[in-house]
């Protein structure tokens, strides 16, 4: 039987509890330094606390330590390993091969990062110790087939939803080399959702102050039965920066989609146990989003960016019929609520927003009337007040099924319990086996199925006793409840003292040798690292660009190609309109420039730091 697995992200301990609670199958989090968001870092203890729950219904917690690091921060990080894997850790998210060398307690998860592309990289990735490969987002679905059928004995995990980079995972210079901040440190500046103007080699400006690097986001639940046959494992969705309300609703609507396709899909389950009470609909719509794109999943398409705005948009709710001085008449079907944010796109295509201040049915009046609102503009909401409400005050409740036995026994009774996960308690109780006066069996099974204010929920229910015995209400609750308590005692324990054993890494391989020179986007940063690459053949290996930038260097290399976009590709239009005076260059509002190059062979954009 395959598992599959749900995996949300978690900023902090009540974002995971609340994934956990919505559905998923593990979560991942940032430990309290060299996490790939430095925003987002929780301490041991934290950490501590989600495993703990998450462990109750079987899922899992991975930790991110994915950013690069220094010669002089090994030490802390190993001690900082060992701590996460005393703590029931399920695993490590890391992109720094000094890991594999320090042969930690823990199985490693190769971050996307690595830019884990080719099956060749992924099976030297399994050679040397890595338990699963976190693919590039950028991987059309024959190549993860493929990827799977090269390297079967790795875990394959691949992002369905969230924000899109436009560069390569790891691939990306942009930040450090315009502000200092490494993305590969944790410290992204977002160069990609920023305004640039777009000029041929005469300098000439044929695009303005657009958002010419910013993608939509990703969301890929139409296609969770494709990915799981190319051979995924775990379905990830991004966000480790977002709130607790984006995390619920997000998690919840995979949750509902990934049961739908395990329904009809034999030989597949879940990873986790447990049942969601989900008490609102989610919907992605109704969460931060730029637009939805599958991106690369099933070939190259234009629509994949949003020039613009990096803002959410939304979801479509109809378009303005009329502008008065004090209101908005809006057709289309969608109801609206006092305090409801929208937003539009002005003729400059700006995306501009207001707050609704009263409803009328659909005559909506604005805290503060917009400029640049016209009849017949497509409206969006990115702000539902009714969908949040609802979403906030009905808490989300997650239950595992439980078999429940009263025994008769030679000097008592005994009370077990034995949940879906396959976890049992039992205890023994010393007490008079006094015969009723009247059935007392109902009212017994009654009071065992309390469980009101724990995670089990009663599913069966039995009383193998030889006769009708009187025990009062008061004393059998007491039973249910130092029941209840081992229970949930045994599912931390096993998690935690046998996680060494359920969780054996892979053994290094002696396999393929790596070339023999590791240049800089392989960021290499400390010794470790560069001993691991010199032992698989590498005769050069260049430093990282945080340590060594080259003089003119490759900030990114992208899949996403702005020529493509603007409907100019030799490839698909080789005969279309006037062609582009190239080379092309991007250049920022503060007069930074930055010259595009197009490897059509490999159909990539390049993005260099321009002389």
């Amino acid at each position: 039987m395959h598992t599959v697995e749900l995996l949300a992200p978690a900023r902090n301990v009540d974002c995971g509890m609340q994934a956990i609670l919505c559905g998923a199958d593990a979560v991942y989090i940032g430990a309290q330094d060299y996490s790939a968001r430095a925003e987002a870092a929780n301490s041991t203890e934290d950490i501590s606390k989600l495993t703990g729950f998450a462990h109750i219904y079987g899922a899992k917690v991975y930790v991110a330590l994915n950013t690069i690091l220094y010669d002089n921060e090994l030490d802390a990080a190993r001690k900082l390993v060992e701590k996460l894997a005393s703590v029931g850790v399920d695993a490590l998210i890391t992109q720094d091969t000094a890991l594999v060398e320090m042969n930690l307690p823990l199985p490693l998860h190769a971050s996307t990062q690595m830019d884990n592309r080719l099956p060749e990289q992924v099976r030297f990735l399994h050679e040397n110790g890595f338990r699963r490969a976190i693919l590039a987002r950028e991987l059309g679905i024959e190549d993860i087939a493929r990827i799977h059928r090269s390297c079967p004995g790795m875990e394959l995990e691949v992002f369905v939803h969230g924000a899109l980079c436009v560069s390569y995972s790891g691939r990306c210079y942009a930040s450090q080399y315009c502000f200092g901040r490494s993305a590969n440190r944790g410290r992204c500046a977002q160069f990609c959702r920023m305004s640039f103007d777009l000029e041929d080699a005469s300098h000439e400006t044929l695009i303005e102050d657009r958002h010419l690097l910013s993608l939509k986001d990703m969301n890929r639940s139409d296609f969770i039965g494709e990915l799981i046959d190319a051979g995924v494992c775990s379905l990830k969705i991004e966000g480790r920066l977002k709130d607790v309300d984006y995390v619920r609703n997000i998690t919840a609507y995979y949750r509902q989609t990934i049961d739908k396709v395990l329904a009809h899909k034999k030989g597949y389950v879940r990873s986790s146990y447990g049942t969601s009470h989900i008490p609102f609909t989610p919907s992605p719509l109704k969460s931060f989003n730029r637009g939805y794109t599958d991106y690369f999943l099933h070939g190259r398409s234009r629509n994949i960016f949003s020039f613009n705005s990096p803002k959410s948009f939304g979801e479509p709710v109809g378009e303005v019929k009329v502008v008065y001085d004090k209101a908005v008449k809006v057709s289309g079907v969608a109801s609206f609520s006092n305090g409801d944010g929208l937003c539009f796109v002005d003729e400059k295509g700006k995306l501009q927003g207001f707050r609704v201040n009263r409803v009328d049915n659909n005559l909506l009046f604005p805290s503060a009337m917009p400029r640049g609102l016209c009849p017949h503009m497509p409206l969006y909401r990115n702000h539902d007040e009714a969908f949040l409400r609802e979403l906030r005050h009905k808490p989300v409740t997650r239950t595992l099924s439980v078999d429940i036995l009263l025994k008769e026994e030679p000097q008592g009774f005994s009370l077990s319990m034995t949940d879906e996960t396959g976890m049992h308690a039992e205890c023994h109780f010393d007490h008079p086996r006094q015969m009723a006066r009247t059935s007392q069996q109902d009212l017994q099974r009654e009071y065992l199925a309390r469980l009101g204010g724990t995670v089990f929920t009663a599913r069966q229910i039995d009383i193998a006793c030889s006769g009708d015995y009187f025990i009062p209400l008061s004393t059998l609750s007491q039973w249910r409840r130092q029941v209840v308590g081992e229970l949930l005692r045994s599912h931390t324990s096993v998690n935690t003292s046998c996680q060494e054993a359920c969780q054996e890494k892979p053994s290094r391989e002696a396999g393929q040798e790596i070339g023999p020179v590791i240049d800089y986007t392989y960021n290499v940063s400390n010794a470790m690292a560069r001993r691991f690459y010199q032992s698989h053949g590498a005769q050069q290996v260049d430093s990282a660009f945080e340590l060594a930038p080259p003089e003119t260097p490759l900030l990114m290399t992208c899949k996403y190609c702005l020529r493509h976009a603007l409907g100019h590709c030799p490839k698909e239009h080789p005969h279309d309109g006037q062609p582009l005076r190239e080379p092309l260059f991007l250049k920022l509002r503060n007069g930074s420039r930055f010259q595009l190059k197009f490897d059509c062979k490999n159909c990539q954009m390049l993005v260099y730091a321009a002389s």
